[in-house]
């Protein structure tokens, strides 16, 4: 039976693609100058993997051992195709944003590996719920770097969400402070190594602490054992 609660955990946290598995690194430190083109390559990323999961999942009984991971790379290409001409369709600013880098989605690490590791293993719907919480955990990296990156090198946030949500959302660009010099090591990639070590290093901190509560208690039975046989 499938513990959604513990793929939840898994995807946005305990095996974090970007976090934990460190897949993927390229595009999320190139892109997440900004928080929306954070956004938008996560959620490209996100329906790829939800997408090649699952189709992955209703043919790993038909597909043979030996040609398995060229079907899956053919899979996760011919997706990262449907997204890029949605992009180009409806996004199209943000398609030439992120340039590059939506192509390269098929050589992302993340998704050939949750094929492997768990769609070609695993029914149809558990697939696509992991491929939402990888997703999900991907986005939500993505994002926070972007912002980071955004608020120290212009002090703004959501600049350029018309590129992503249309001309409504033309006036959602948030000034915290007015520079007349942008803060170039947070917008150039130096800053995105920064930025993407202080997340890692803020995890660790964490998962150290959450670690430190879960042993205590433990030890501290181990202690009244101990004392009450002697």
């Amino acid at each position: 039976m499938t513990d959604y609660r513990d793929l939840s955990l898994q995807g946005l946290w305990k095996n974090n693609p970007a976090l934990v598995q460190l897949l993927g690194l390229c595009p999320l430190l190139a892109v997440t100058a900004t928080f929306i083109n954070g956004l938008g390559l996560g959620l490209a990323t996100m329906l790829v993997l939800i997408g090649s999961n699952v189709t992955v999942s209703l043919i790993r009984n038909i597909v043979r051992n030996e040609i398995r991971i060229p079907v899956f790379v053919m899979i996760i290409a011919a997706f990262v195709t449907i997204v890029q001409l949605l992009m180009n369709a409806f996004t199209y600013d943000l398609y030439l944003a992120l340039g590059i880098f939506i192509p390269l989605i098929v050589t992302n690490c993340a998704i050939i590996g949750r094929a492997e590791a768990f769609a070609s293993k695993n029914t149809p719907r558990a697939s696509a719920f992991d491929g939402l919480m990888m997703g999900l955990g991907f986005t939500l990296v993505l994002v926070l770097l972007g912002a980071i990156r955004e608020i120290l090198g212009a002090g703004t946030l959501f600049a350029g969400a018309h590129r992503l949500f249309g001309p409504i959302a033309e006036n959602w660009t948030i000034t915290l402070f007015a520079t007349d010099t942008p803060f170039l090591l947070a917008i150039l990639p130096p800053g995105a190594f920064l930025g993407m070590g202080l997340l890692i290093a803020i995890k660790n901190v964490i998962d150290a602490k959450l670690a430190a509560k879960q042993t205590a208690p433990i030890e501290k039975a181990q202690r009244v054992r101990i004392t009450a046989e002697s």
